[in-house]
């Protein structure tokens, strides 16, 4: 070969791997776990639709793996599902806790692994979080401030002295317990007697036993506080088989479309839009500034705003 030749064979080797040994290597797409609650639940499904959106949009700058559980009261499984995506190498996990002292082991692990995690939509508990020794940035909505705008709406309807129930969340989850408070500021600040506050454990069918019960043993009953919209669906159909429709007022939260529909009729009065097909996202972006170095591991609040018949318009 001449010397020519020699030279252009030479500078083909060099260009066929990536210009020399001093070239920097391309950068990895960061990989972003999404760890939900319950898929048989609209909001959810509803927040993984806006995060499948985002990465869509954003595809050169993360990759996304999206899983959740069968059921709210499905912890188990949740924890494996953190423990197999630190086995896979994630970058960062985006976590929405079905349970919020549960979880915190798992996310030690995961933080000791090297991989970030950002808490959205229910909060790990601090105190589990101390004694571990981690702090867990939560990105989400003020789920006490969320119930109490709904309970204040629905206050405005009745008289000091009605009678109204609860129908709570996990009691193991901290923003069904904020949501509880939420509800009681508003019942207290109205002078409404609370008679009966229970879990419905987040679920429609449990929801509509203890609608039920409450509705019986308190036959004057003015309203139903739910702690979600699925379980406001439940208490919807308790009132109608009790054949107290346009009786007992009901509240809910979340924003679900079933509900939506249900607040047009007049059969629910008001609900808590906490953005399900944002609230994904927002932990998504808080994850993807921490791994470029761009924002320390911090909270951020997220908004929530009541809906109601009115704020909804016509269809």
């Amino acid at each position: 070969m001449s010397r020519a030749g020699t030279t252009l064979a030479l500078v083909a080797v060099l260009a066929g791997c990536g210009g020399g040994r001093d070239a920097p290597p391309a950068p990895r797409t960061p990989r972003i776990a999404l760890v939900m609650k319950s898929l048989a639940n609209e909001f959810f499904l509803t927040m993984e639709k806006g995060a499948r959106d985002h990465q869509a949009r954003h595809a050169s700058e993360y990759a996304l793996l999206a899983n959740g559980i069968k059921d709210e009261l499905d912890v188990s499984r949740q924890v494996d599902l953190v423990e197999q995506m630190v086995a896979e190498k994630v970058d960062a996990i985006v976590l929405a806790p079905a349970d919020s002292k549960a979880l915190v082991g798992a996310v030690k692990r995961a933080l000791d692994a090297g991989v970030v995690v950002v808490n959205i939509d229910n909060r790990l508990d601090a105190a589990v979080l101390a004694a571990r020794g981690i702090k867990v940035p939560f990105v989400g909505p003020d789920n006490r401030k969320g119930a109490r705008l709904a309970g204040e709406y629905l206050a405005r309807r009745l008289r000091p002295g009605d009678p109204v129930a609860i129908v709570e969340g996990l009691p193991t989850a901290e923003n069904a317990v904020q949501r509880r408070l939420g509800f009681e500021d508003a019942v207290k600040a109205a002078a409404l007697r609370l008679v009966s506050s229970q879990s419905g454990d987040w679920e429609m069918a449990k929801a509509n036993q203890v609608a039920s019960a409450q509705l019986g043993e308190h036959p004057g009953l003015k309203a139903l506080l739910c702690a979600n919209d699925s379980m406001a669906l439940g208490a919807v159909a308790a009132v109608k088989d009790a054949g107290k429709a346009g009786q007992v007022q009901i509240v809910g939260f979340d924003n679900i479309s079933a509900v939506r529909d249900l607040l047009r009729e007049g059969r629910v009065l008001a609900t808590v839009d906490q953005h399900a097909d944002q609230l994904a996202v927002f932990g998504i972006e808080a994850a993807l500034d921490i791994l470029r170095g761009q924002a320390a591991a911090a909270d951020r609040e997220t908004p929530v705003d009541l809906i109601t018949a009115e704020t909804l318009g016509p269809r």
